[in-house]
């Protein structure tokens, strides 16, 4: 590993605001993530955009099974096609964030995502819907890619687990403002609650942009691009102190190394670099075969299949995102006091145990063609999924994304954090698309195959993954 010990510094109040600001990316994604189940569930943003769903749902025409009520791929591309486009936006944030620095990534993320909310909240037909969707992806791209890598170069090694979550932690409160957000638009008379919903998206979107234009890029970004006196001006600055000098010239040794690799992608694939890149991808991987983002994006619509009236279901999902943001507070007071390994490994078993009693329970009462759930088993049902939530919260949500930040050395960071944002959407893609079709087939036993993957992730942590509390950053 590059570089010693920890290094001396204080906990700045530019660091910590700084942090504040750029986590401000997290809020931005999660609204987006939590909007869409809330409004494919509402009746008149149905009608108008999917009447074949419409005609499911609110007609009660008569069905196979009542699982297969939102079985639709054009209603599962309108949620999927974001995460494409981030996807590929990703491989363009890589270089951006490399050549011009976490700062102006995070500029255009702002600024493209506010031009995908004009188009969803003026959408007239379902094209500008898509187009809409695919600038919301390439901004959640371009945000993801240089968010965690600014939180993690900018914070101090002693709380830089905790101000890393700050991005998750934002995650959870945007799923939370816009679930409160589905749940008011949804009581809106003349059918036009969903613009409102998808409209108040560019809020995120304004506080990421204007942050970005108050914070000072890292130290890491300003040498790596040659700006030494001000990298070491900017270091001062967050650091507190004047001794930075090891630092620097750590940072500056990082620096010439990094030069010297002319093609980050292909040198990530080295033998050196090989167990980072495989701890990277299978985290992202096991991230979304939880099976959280199907909870996440399709709550409402979940909740309707099992029998919930529309306002019940759109307010779970609104306990289900105050769960989300408790629990991510949790982590941020455990991450560095615990540690990685063990929050991952108890969550683990917390959220296999959860999943296996919800299919149980859904196996039991939910039949193809019967009646509502009844009350008991319905809040039996709610209460859950929120200890699953709560179990994702404090672990596998936040850490999939901070451990990757924390094990690539300077050289192959960017690349190291595309790769991650890169598997991580094309997972959340192939969930978000596949999961109606997939719970019109498996049934209850959707929560049986994703209970199987959290099972196996468990057993990837407790024999493979080291412990990267306290470590200081590969610079």
């Amino acid at each position: 590993m590059a570089g010693g010990g920890e290094f001396e510094a204080k906990i700045t109040p530019i660091v910590i605001l700084s942090c504040m600001m750029a986590a401000t990316g997290g809020l931005m994604f999660g609204y987006d993530i939590g909007v869409s189940g809330g409004v494919t569930s509402m009746p008149a943003f149905l009608k108008e955009f999917f009447p074949e769903v419409y005609r499911k749902t609110v007609e009660e025409e008569e069905l196979d099974s009542n699982y297969c009520k939102y079985d639709n791929e054009k209603l599962q591309l309108f949620t999927s096609c974001l995460y494409l486009a981030g996807l590929i936006a990703t491989f363009f944030a890589s270089h951006i964030t490399r050549r011009q620095g976490r700062r102006a990534t995070m500029l255009i993320s702002g600024f493209i995502f506010i031009a995908g909310v004009a188009f969803n909240a003026a959408a007239q037909n379902l094209a500008m819907l898509i187009i809409g969707r695919v600038l919301l992806g390439s901004g959640v791209g371009f945000a993801n890619q240089a968010v965690p890598v600014f939180l993690s170069e900018i914070a101090p090694s002693q709380i830089r687990g905790a101000l890393n979550i700050l991005f998750q932690l934002n995650i959870t409160l945007g799923i939370l403002f816009s679930n409160l957000v589905n749940y008011a638009t949804n009581k809106i008379k003349g059918g036009w609650g969903w613009r409102l919903s998808l409209g108040l998206g560019g809020l995120p979107a304004l506080l990421l942009t204007l942050g970005a234009f108050m914070v000072v890029d890292t130290p890491n970004s300003l040498i790596e691009r040659g700006h030494l006196e001000e990298g070491k001006v900017v270091l001062r600055k967050i650091r507190g102190i004047d001794n930075i000098e090891p630092e620097f010239l750590e940072l500056l040794h990082a620096s010439r190394v990094a030069k010297e690799v002319k093609h980050p992608f292909r040198n990530i694939l080295k033998r050196k670099n090989r167990p980072q890149l495989v701890i990277c991808i299978a985290l992202q991987i096991f991230q979304q075969f939880t099976g959280i983002n199907a909870i996440m994006f399709y709550a409402p619509v979940l909740f309707n299949t099992l029998g919930f009236k529309n306002d019940a279901s759109l307010y779970s999902a609104v306990i289900i995102g105050a769960v989300n943001v408790v629990s991510t507070v949790v982590s941020i007071y455990s991450v560095d006091r615990l540690g990685r390994r063990i929050l991952l490994l108890e969550a683990g078993v917390q959220m296999f145990l959860s999943q296996l009693v919800i299919a149980v329970i859904i196996g039991m009462k939910v039949k193809d063609h019967s009646e509502d759930l009844s009350k008991g088993y319905a809040v039996l049902v709610v209460v859950l999924v929120c200890i699953f939530v709560s179990a994702f919260a404090w672990s596998w949500g936040p850490l999939s994304w901070l451990i990757p930040s924390e094990i690539f050395p300077l050289e192959t960071r960017s690349a190291g954090q595309s790769i991650a944002v890169c598997v991580n959407l094309l997972c959340t893609f192939v969930i978000a698309q596949a999961f109606l079709s997939m719970l019109c087939f498996f049934k209850f036993g959707i929560f049986l195959f994703f209970s199987g993957c959290v099972l196996l992730m468990s057993t990837f942590v407790l024999f493979l993954l080291p412990e990267t509390k306290n470590v200081p950053l590969k610079r």
